[in-house]
C-alpha cells in the first residue's frame, strides 16, 4: 500500500493537491471519482463530500486531511526532505499568503464569479473587503517578491500560485504584470507539468469515452 491515498476528481481543486503530492515526492495512489458518481461511502472520509481528500496511512492508523491548503502544508511537513517548508525568516510570509489565498483571495474571486457585490459600507464585514483591495494586496507582494515566502519556492506557492494560475487561465483574475510573471515561474516547474499531465490525460480519456 502507498503511504497516501488521494481521492479526487480530475477537473477540480484536486489538481492543486496532486501538484503538491508531486512536489513533495510523496508515495501515493489515487482514487479517481466523477462529480455525479462519488460513492456514498466517501462521506465517511469527508462529510462535505468534497475533493480533494488525502488519507495518510501512518503506522497502524490513518489520518484524513481535507481542505486543499491544509493538504499542501501537511505534505510539506510529512516530506521535509523535499525542502518545501519555510525557514525561520520565511514563516511569516509563508503562512500569511497561504491563508490569504485560501481566505480573502478565494472569497473575492468566488464572490465576483457569483455576482455577489459587497456594498462599500459593508466591506469591513466581508473577509476580503473588495476584489480590488484583495488584488492590490497580492500585486504589491508579487511586485517585490518572486514567491509567496520571498525569493524561494515553497509549498505555499502550490496553493497561492494555483489561485493566480487558474484565475488568469479562466479570466476570474484580471491580468497584471506581477501576476503574469509569477504564473510563468510557477508553470515552469517540472512537477507542475508532471502533475497536470496526469489529470489532463484522465480528462481527455473521459471526453473520448463520452
Amino acid at each position: 500500500m502507498a503511504e497516501f491515498t488521494f481521492y479526487t476528481v480530475a477537473m477540480s481543486r484536486g489538481q492543486i493537491a496532486r501538484w503538491a503530492l508531486h512536489e513533495a515526492g510523496a508515495d501515493y495512489e489515487h482514487v479517481m471519482m466523477e462529480w455525479a458518481t462519488r460513492p456514498e461511502s466517501f462521506k465517511g472520509l469527508n462529510p462535505m463530500n468534497k475533493v480533494p481528500c488525502l488519507v495518510h496511512h501512518h503506522s497502524d492508523h490513518d489520518h484524513v486531511v481535507t481542505e486543499t491548503a491544509a493538504i499542501c502544508h501537511y505534505l510539506a511537513e510529512t516530506n521535509p526532505d523535499a525542502g518545501l517548508l519555510p525557514d525561520a525568516h520565511e514563516r511569516a510570509a509563508y503562512f500569511r499568503w497561504l491563508f490569504f489565498a485560501a481566505g480573502p483571495l478565494e472569497q473575492a474571486v468566488l464572490s465576483r464569479a457569483m455576482g455577489w457585490d459587497v456594498p462599500q459600507e459593508r466591506e469591513a464585514t466581508a473577509g476580503f473587503g473588495s476584489m480590488e483591495r484583495t488584488l492590490d494586496a497580492v500585486d504589491s507582494w508579487l511586485s517585490a517578491n518572486d514567491y509567496a515566502a520571498g525569493n524561494r519556492f515553497t509549498m505555499a506557492d502550490v496553493y497561492f500560485g494555483s489561485q493566480i494560475d487558474w484565475g488568469l487561465m479562466f479570466g476570474s483574475i484580471p491580468t497584471r504584470p506581477s501576476f503574469e510573471a509569477y504564473a510563468e515561474r510557477i508553470r515552469a516547474r517540472p512537477k507542475y507539468s508532471e502533475a497536470k499531465a496526469i489529470d489532463a490525460k484522465i480528462i481527455a480519456e473521459a471526453a473520448e469515452d463520452s
